[in-house]
């Protein structure tokens, strides 16, 4: 039966709705089973929509023992209210340069790099010799004319038109003067595929595109086709690196809220469940293998455990311990 609120606190319940998965087996492309299975529990907002007091009158949440001018907003953990506090994050995608006391690059060029749920950290430094690294995965400080060359510039006057066009021209030139012995695409893969260690030469090309597709800059897409997508937002990048450095644009503000991104209730839940719901999918992997290798495996039905996912959910909404390391997160 339909438990409301007030039920949860008094008897410290989990004000909690169900999800539910629809499984189907397939053996050689034949479907086995079908079937609907719970596969774990999320806890409800008070007052959002799946919440059983959504659109009742004055009256009748009176009636059901609820205060009528509860803006609600926050869950109920067995039986105690907790609410999810916003959290102020520094805005994915956006390059922010700032000016270093201390160490061999003056200024250092950050990009937190976001796609689905996986960010990557990207770090732009200019050492004494003039020349511009970039820091990503793992490429650690690669010369960055090697990576717009095998991203499919090969020109150096392409590059240079793109970075500095007119005028400044001398960071550049550097730069290309560095990278002097890369000609063409191949030789700059096969100069990166060196910098992070691969080594055979049947899978180097491959293995070093594989690579950049998914870590540099994955936000702007991971398919072949946007390699030139990237190459020109890189060069964007170092052209605002260079206006920095030369000071004709200002140090990025960070503190300055168009910088920031916040995370609501929902965003939080998100992070939460996906990260669960993948630690789910991989426990039935487990699970499925372990019995099969002793043969005993009769369905899919007895492999998933619903209390797994519903107890890191609420766990993490309880001492407010959120993937990633942060804390504090629910109060």
């Amino acid at each position: 039966r339909p438990i409301f609120p007030m039920e949860a606190r008094l008897r410290k319940l989990t004000y909690a709705a169900s999800i539910s998965l629809e499984v189907s087996t397939y053996i050689n492309d034949i479907q086995r089973e079908l079937f609907t299975i719970q596969i774990g529990k999320m806890p409800v907002m008070i007052g959002s929509k799946y919440c059983h007091l959504s659109g009742l009158k004055k009256e009748e949440l009176i009636s059901n023992g609820e205060d009528p001018d509860d803006s609600g907003g926050y869950f109920i953990l067995n039986g105690n209210e907790r609410v999810l506090i916003t959290v102020e994050d520094l805005a994915s995608n956006k390059f922010f340069v700032k000016k270093l006391d201390s160490g061999p690059s003056k200024f250092v060029g950050k990009l937190f790099s976001e796609r689905e749920n996986y960010r990557i950290p990207h770090t732009m430094e200019q050492m004494k010799d003039g020349i511009i690294y970039l820091t990503f995965a793992r490429f650690q400080r690669v010369p960055v004319v090697p990576i717009l060359k095998a991203l499919g510039l090969s020109k150096d006057q392409e590059i240079m038109e793109l970075i500095a066009p007119g005028s400044n021209q001398d960071d550049v030139l550097v730069n290309l003067y560095g990278a002097i012995d890369i000609k063409s695409q191949e030789d700059a893969i096969e100069f990166l595929a060196k910098k992070i260690g691969i080594t055979q030469k049947d899978f180097m090309s491959e293995r070093t595109y594989e690579q950049m597709d998914r870590y540099l800059l994955p936000h702007l897409g991971s398919d072949q086709k946007d390699r030139m997508n990237k190459a020109y937002n890189l060069c964007k990048l170092i052209k605002k690196y260079l206006y920095v450095t030369c000071g004709r644009v200002s140090v990025s503000d960070q503190d300055h809220y168009s910088n920031k991104k916040l995370k609501m209730s929902g965003d939080l839940l998100e992070d939460l469940f996906r990260i669960n719901l993948r630690a789910l999918v991989q426990d039935v992997l487990y699970n499925f293998q372990r019995l099969v290798k002793r043969g005993k495996f009769t369905s899919v039905k007895i492999i998933i455990r619903d209390q797994l996912l519903s107890s890191r959910i609420q766990s993490a909404m309880a001492t407010g311990t959120w993937p990633g390391g942060r804390t504090g997160i629910s109060q």
